[in-house]
């Protein structure tokens, strides 16, 4: 029996290498389009938390991240398949290098059959620019590419010796000219987050659409020829109706913004409300059977989260009275005794785990891992540029993609679960129902004996 199927033009906005305008030229032209009235479903390609943001307020549609491993076929293509539904078209921003990664940009392109628009920063190259998208789209047979998206091109000139050293199965789309005030701001692990510079991005936004429309870029969007996509032949993980009537509190602020909608979505499909609360501003908690702590900026609010007290002695009542907590990377950096900031500056954390937070440069760990939870696997990844030291001894470890050793450590206290790795709730729902539950036995005791030794250590600190 054939699968339901929806069609829509499609693209996806591809380049070299990472730093080429990927984002700016996905926005702006998502901005475009929805200024005309067209609803423009976009994607992520990959675990990326702060593309979709700047790509949800440019579009005014959510983002979903896409990923073959972490998330799976099934999923990809039922995402993909309820866009067709209601989009005029669906625009997917590519992670790296159009062929780096395992999967590639180039892999999830080929899966779904969506044309591939390079985007290359031209800027000190001409006829070069031409040789290496040629080499791009002929690396392998099975993707499309439609063209080339010449970014930062400098004069009508540039742009004429680059199309010209084309070859004719390679139009080139556009040329969009050197404007710092096209480029979005950029901190140690990527862009800005969208909600602290709001109006900004609204300028850069409408000054890209329009570089976009000057450049002549719809006229290549109006030759594309529809895309099918059809609902998964294979289901998805059952969502359990097994949290309704929790309520999950959420932290979300500036310091905490690492959330994927899909997970709040899997949250919701298991009937659990989810209310979302300040560390940085609010004085208490909601009132919540559960938390999540997800990742985020603690290191850039240090000093605020240090100061609000009632804060954390509000999660510090929370964690001994046995109720379940998942802290993510920031969370749980959040979570351990103290952090250290950047410019070298000690401040006290929740103390709900023994240890010690600090940043460490630009060096930092990546990768796609499974968390080997007790409550079962689930599949996630790894994005951080700090440490953690004098932490206990792990319960598990996260088990990389394609590499034998150990990856992240994975910490419990009491119904505390701690990890740098961020987990995509969609992939095991069950074992998620299982962390935010309460299960029975004595949490309670567990949360004060594990924190027995940190409450000296705390108010040392503090």
């Amino acid at each position: 029996m054939s699968q339901p199927s929806a069609s829509c033009p499609a693209l996806f906005i591809s380049a070299p290498a990472s730093g080429q305008g990927k984002t700016t030229l996905t926005a702006g032209l998502a901005r475009l389009l929805r200024n005309q009235g067209k609803v423009v479903r976009v994607f992520k390609t990959g675990p990326d938390y702060l593309d979709p943001q700047i790509l949800a307020q440019a579009s005014g549609q959510p983002v979903d991240q896409l990923d073959l491993w972490m998330a799976g076929e099934a999923y990809c293509r039922q995402r993909f398949y309820e866009a067709a539904i209601e989009a005029d078209l669906i625009l997917v921003e590519g992670a790296m290098g159009l062929h780096d990664g395992e999967p590639s940009s180039a892999d999830l392109a080929a899966l779904f059959g969506i044309p591939m628009a390079i985007v290359m920063d031209v800027k000190g190259m001409a006829q070069t620019a031409a040789a290496l998208v040629t080499g791009l789209a002929g690396f392998r047979d099975d993707i499309h590419v439609a063209g080339l998206i010449a970014n930062n091109c400098g004069s009508q000139r540039h742009r004429e010796l680059i199309e010209g050293a084309l070859l004719d199965t390679l139009p080139f789309l556009a040329a969009v000219p050197r404007d710092p005030e096209l480029t979005l701001p950029e901190r140690h692990l990527g862009l800005v987050q969208a909600e602290e510079i709001r109006f900004e991005l609204e300028v850069r936004f409408e000054a890209a659409a329009q570089a976009l429309e000057a450049a002549g870029l719809l006229d290549a969007l109006a030759t594309l020829s529809p895309v099918s996509f059809s609902a998964p032949a294979e289901a998805l993980p059952a969502v359990p109706q097994a949290l309704t009537g929790h309520t999950i509190g959420v932290a979300r602020d500036a310091a905490f913004s690492f959330i994927y909608q899909a997970n709040l979505d899997v949250l919701a499909q298991m009937g659990a409300r989810v209310r979302f609360f300040s560390p940085l501003a609010d004085a208490d908690l909601p009132e919540c059977d559960a938390l999540w702590l997800p990742g985020g900026y603690p290191e850039l609010h240090a000093q605020a989260l240090a100061a609000n007290t009632a804060m954390r002695d509000a999660i510090r009542g929370f964690f001994r009275a046995g109720n379940p907590i998942l802290a993510e990377c920031g969370g749980m950096l959040y979570s351990l005794e103290t952090l250290t900031d950047y410019a070298e500056n000690t401040h006290p954390m929740l103390g709900l785990l023994p240890g010690h937070g600090a940043m460490r440069g630009r060096r930092g760990c990546q990768g796609m891992q499974t968390a080997e939870l007790p409550e079962g696997p689930i599949r996630g990844h790894a994005h951080h540029r700090s440490m953690a030291g004098q932490t206990p001894e792990p319960i598990a470890y996260g088990r990389r993609q394609r590499h034998p050793a150990p990856g992240e450590p994975i910490y419990r206290a009491g119904r505390l679960t701690a990890t740098y790795l961020h987990l995509f709730f969609p992939n095991n729902p069950a074992a998620v129902v299982r962390l935010f539950s309460h299960a029975p036995g004595n949490d309670s005791a567990q949360a004060t004996a594990a924190s027995s030794h940190i409450e000296e250590s705390f108010h040392a600190v503090k």
